[in-house]
């Protein structure tokens, strides 16, 4: 199995940041539309009609504004993805962690290259706030 994980830092508040991956607009400025709610239990889609993606997700977990957890089932892969945010002097730090890739093949490299995409994207969300 193999394990993607990347580590983020932002000047925004953990508040701003965990609003930015919990409010489904905001996650659609970022991320893709979707229908997502921060609710243990919630079934939810991502999509991206420009690609003809669709990614089934339901929440595992959410401790507001520490961390959050989803499946993330979409084409080749079946995965689990959880972010984990700390605050600390004014930087609020956030790790991705997506788990359940077979090997590091081109799905797990793939995602590796559209998180670190999204990461731009959700600099830019924060600063407009």
């Amino acid at each position: 199995m193999a394990e993607l994980s990347l580590d983020f830092q932002f000047t925004s508040s953990i508040n701003e940041v965990w609003n930015a991956l919990t409010d489904s607009d905001t996650l659609a400025k970022w991320v893709m539309e979707n229908d997502f709610k921060p609710i243990v239990g919630h079934k939810c889609q991502f999509r991206n009609e420009q690609y003809n993606l669709i990614v089934e997700c339901e929440v595992l977990v959410v401790d507001e504004p520490y961390k959050l957890s989803y499946t993330w089932v979409g084409g080749p892969i079946n995965t689990t993805v959880t972010w984990t945010l700390k605050q600390e002097s004014g930087i609020t730090y956030l790790r991705l962690e997506q788990t359940g890739f077979e090997k590091e093949d081109q799905a797990f490299n793939g995602a590796k290259y559209g998180w670190a995409n999204m990461m731009e994207e959700l600099k830019k969300v924060l600063e407009k706030m």
